[in-house]
């Protein structure tokens, strides 16, 4: 799950638990707009930790050559 996942479920999330006033038989939307900002600020901090973790990285070539002499 990428940073712009986690942002979008931050953004659903937030509106069903602050916005939507609406009932649903047997679905509590405010649940389900609170489990939905939980993903996407772990979701946000998992990508963050990689993303970091990759630049970090140091990358080496090494190159063999051979010098035939006949």
């Amino acid at each position: 799950m990428g940073i712009g996942v986690s942002v979008f479920l931050l953004a659903v999330g937030g509106i069903l638990a602050f916005a939507v006033s609406d009932r649903l038989s047997g679905v509590d939307l405010t649940a389900v707009g609170y489990v939905l900002m939980a993903a996407g600020v772990i979701g946000l901090g998992v990508a963050l930790i990689f993303a970091n973790q990759r630049s970090r990285t140091s990358h080496t070539s090494v190159h063999e050559r051979r010098d035939i002499h006949e």
